[in-house]
């Protein structure tokens, strides 16, 4: 074989459940936040969101990325995920943001723009970070006076534990696990 045409290896990646292959968790996890269109109230409907967590629920499914943990504001969301090993982070992005744009359209005839265009993202480097990242996101209703404890929030990893995938391997010590 052409050494020019030889696959690349991506390092190491842990075989988990029924075909997925992950990419290495420790360079693949990212605490990501991105705001509604003028940052309007678009989740504040119960519908609305439900579906946005049902986008989230079959991309999972199709095993695109795994979400770690989530919290969806009334004009943001904050996530913490890892793609799939040939899946860029922008295509997970694409595949949450322009999901939802879809089906909101298509099935709740939501008129007028959803999203803002792009989105923040870090990269997780250890597990203080994610320690700090899902602090981050429980509490960013309690913060904002929504809720006295996370767990009371309707639309949090806090509250819909069996929504989320488990921490990484890497970062479970410091984390719910």
């Amino acid at each position: 074989m052409n050494s020019a045409l030889a696959p690349v290896s991506l390092g190491r990646c842990d075989n988990v459940g029924p075909g997925m292959l992950l990419a290495p968790q420790e360079t693949r996890t990212f605490f990501t936040s991105f705001a509604t269109w003028e940052r309007r109230f678009i989740l504040q409907s119960n519908p609305l969101c439900d579906l946005l967590l049902d986008v989230i629920r079959e991309n999972r499914t199709r095993q695109r990325f795994q979400v770690h943990e989530f919290v969806f504001m009334r004009n943001h969301v904050h996530l913490i995920l890892t793609p799939a090993p040939l899946v860029s982070l922008e295509k997970a992005m694409q595949f949450i943001k322009g999901g939802f744009s879809y089906r909101a359209k298509k099935e709740m005839n939501f008129n007028g723009e959803i999203w803002q265009k792009g989105y923040n993202e870090h990269r997780i480097k250890d597990a203080d970070e994610y320690a700090q990242h899902i602090e981050y996101v429980w509490m960013n209703p309690v913060k904002a006076g929504l809720v006295e404890q996370p767990e009371e929030y309707p639309y949090s990893s806090a509250r819909l534990k069996a929504e989320v995938d488990p921490a990484p391997l890497q970062f479970q010590t410091r984390s719910r696990g």
